[in-house]
């Protein structure tokens, strides 16, 4: 590792609902989790929101922000996250990938997944930032082997992020009242954390095989996926510190899990 950058953080966030990006308790933890590491280069985010069939990522070198969702208060499509792209970078993550073909794409920009994350982690957007799509057509496997790849960007002051929910079920969602966490949703939040601590990652890989809570709690993969990338970047001698660990309406993990930051501020500690 390099004596003048330090090795930069890998972390998975549970961004849930679009609604979390105008604050409350869990972007209090996003933001205090952002105290606990060096600012890096630059980030490279994978969002459960650019699930395409094909391996890109973004070129332009100021990436718009996407409001990809609908039927929401104004508010939330008046926040823009301005941080430049990376022409380092993207260079540097196609030649890394070779011979894996990557599209350099010029029109997508940064999806809420990344934004509402990082608006509240680095709400200077003086970082620079791009995203790596997630090619639908490819398994598990893939996804988990392209974050072991990306790993050595780490060493050179790049930050690889994963935003998504490992539990993501919103047909089984209670968005009103108060609301208690399905019992399925519970055990599988958990099976992954015992997973993770032990390092079991290739348990992992079954995903929605792997259980009947399982099933449940991944009823598609693409929020699930981006916490691949993370497990797949973890260095040898790193420990995993999980934050929010919250079931939020009922059937969406606000779980999010760290590597290589520093010991953790209270305002992560929630359970």
């Amino acid at each position: 590792m390099s004596e003048s950058i330090p090795r930069a953080p890998a972390i998975f966030f549970g961004h849930g609902n679009p609604m979390n990006a105008l604050g409350g308790p869990f972007v209090t933890a996003w933001s205090a989790l952002a105290r606990t590491y060096a600012p890096p280069k630059a980030i490279l985010m994978i969002s459960a929101h650019w699930f395409i069939d094909q391996v890109a990522v973004t070129a332009a070198p100021q990436p718009r922000t996407i409001h990809d969702f609908y039927g929401f208060p104004k508010l939330l499509y008046d926040i823009a996250y301005p941080a430049p792209g990376d022409p380092w970078l993207v260079d540097r993550l196609v030649d890394l990938l070779q011979p894996l073909d990557v599209a350099r794409d010029h029109d997508w920009g940064l999806d809420h997944g990344t934004w509402s994350v990082l608006v509240h982690a680095h709400p200077a957007a003086d970082i620079p930032v791009i995203q790596l799509s997630m090619d639908a057509t490819r398994p598990a496997a893939f996804h988990y082997d392209l974050g072991r790849r990306l790993a050595e960007l780490r060493d050179e002051g790049v930050m690889i992020a994963g935003s998504g929910d490992v539990v993501h079920n919103l047909r089984h969602a209670r968005l009103s009242g108060p609301v208690e966490p399905y019992d399925w949703a519970v055990r599988f939040n958990d099976t992954v954390k015992a997973a993770i601590v032990a390092r079991d990652h290739q348990s992992l890989l079954a995903g929605p095989a792997l259980s009947e809570e399982a099933a449940l709690s991944i009823p598609t993969d693409e929020h699930w996926l981006p916490l691949l990338y993370v497990l797949g970047a973890q260095g040898q001698d790193e420990t995993p510190l999980f934050f929010n660990d919250v079931i939020d309406a009922g059937s969406v993990s606000m779980l999010g899990v760290a590597f290589g930051t520093q010991t953790a501020p209270a305002a992560l500690a929630r359970a």
